[in-house]
């Protein structure tokens, strides 16, 4: 069915005992045990027992994300599940979206993250950056009262969700005097978010840099299935341009409007959420409500999905 894509998530919809429905299935354990030697790490455990402190750990989180991402998508081609034509991912969830195109080996993807996750957490000291989400104000707004609120510091949209959700990332004083400046444009909400770091903001841009360093060796595959890229919203086919997107990703925002935007001139008719949660799920509910979206949070899901797409 080539009117299908696939999308997976990123680091927030991660839970323990998230994967605990599909623990009877060999495909998904083998997935997790691929990665857990690829780290020396026992990612199952993790998932299954915690505790959540652990796992929302961003040097954590960050590859047991990529690897349920990756299991549900094995199960999902192993059950007779079609072949999307089109996969994204939003923030972290590309680099699955890459494995899942066979253009990044998945024992390659899971260190390259962990590595990922380790240069953004060590770019900003602890305490220096803040994140946060604002609702129901347009990106036009919300840049305008980043500018207003910068005052010789950095704080900018880190990733436009959704038309009423968008978060801003930067140095921790310019973030909150960005939330009051949202808020006084009529932002129905500034809530700040419990991170570990300014994701997607120019203060990654040194875990880039180290980043860039890291891809530069890491081997990358021609795409066999499209990958529309969260930074320019672009479809590349080329290991370079794929390499420069996934570094300027790291301190970029995560354009997923456009992203979702781009896919029904694309062909899409039917969007599927591959992994934990439901969040992306209801963005692009939000964003484009003539797409068929379902979750494949779990085997249930899938089992009760997999019909549909045979």
């Amino acid at each position: 069915m080539n009117q299908l894509a696939v999308v997976f998530p990123g680091q927030g919809s991660q839970s323990v005992g998230m994967m605990a429905s599909f623990a009877e299935s060999a495909v998904v354990r083998n997935t997790f045990a691929e990665a857990s030697d690829a780290l020396g790490q026992d990612l199952w455990q993790m998932v299954a027992d915690g505790p959540a402190e652990a796992l929302s750990q961003t040097v954590n989180t960050q590859p047991v994300m990529l690897t349920a991402g990756i299991a549900v998508w094995r199960a999902w081609l192993e059950a007779g599940g079609a072949c999307p034509a089109l996969v994204a991912g939003h923030s972290l969830g590309e680099y699955a979206a890459l494995v899942a195109a066979e253009v990044l080996d998945f024992r390659d993807a899971v260190k390259l993250v962990r590595f990922r996750a380790e240069a953004m957490q060590a770019a900003v000291p602890a305490g220096m950056g803040g994140m946060a989400a604002i609702l129901n104000l347009s990106p036009e707004l919300v840049a305008e009262a980043c500018a207003e609120a910068a005052q010789g510091e950095s704080v900018s949209a880190a990733n436009l969700n959704s038309p009423v959700q968008i978060v801003i990332a930067g140095h921790a004083g310019a973030v909150e005097r960005a939330m009051e400046a949202c808020k006084a444009r009529g932002a129905k909400r500034a809530v700040a978010l419990p991170v570990s770091a300014p994701f997607h903001s120019t203060l990654m841009k040194p875990a880039a840099d180290l980043l860039a360093e890291r891809l530069a060796s890491v081997a990358l595959s021609e795409p066999k299935i499209a990958v529309l890229n969260n930074v320019d919203v672009k479809v590349e086919t080329s290991a370079e341009s794929i390499r420069d997107a996934l570094v300027r990703q790291a301190y970029s925002p995560v354009r997923w409007i456009e992203s979702v935007e781009a896919m029904a001139p694309r062909g899409i008719s039917a969007v599927l959420e591959f992994g934990p949660g439901k969040v992306l799920a209801g963005l692009v509910k939000r964003i484009n409500g003539e797409l068929a979206v379902e979750a494949v949070t779990d085997a249930e899901a899938l089992a009760r999905v997999l019909p549909q797409y045979q």
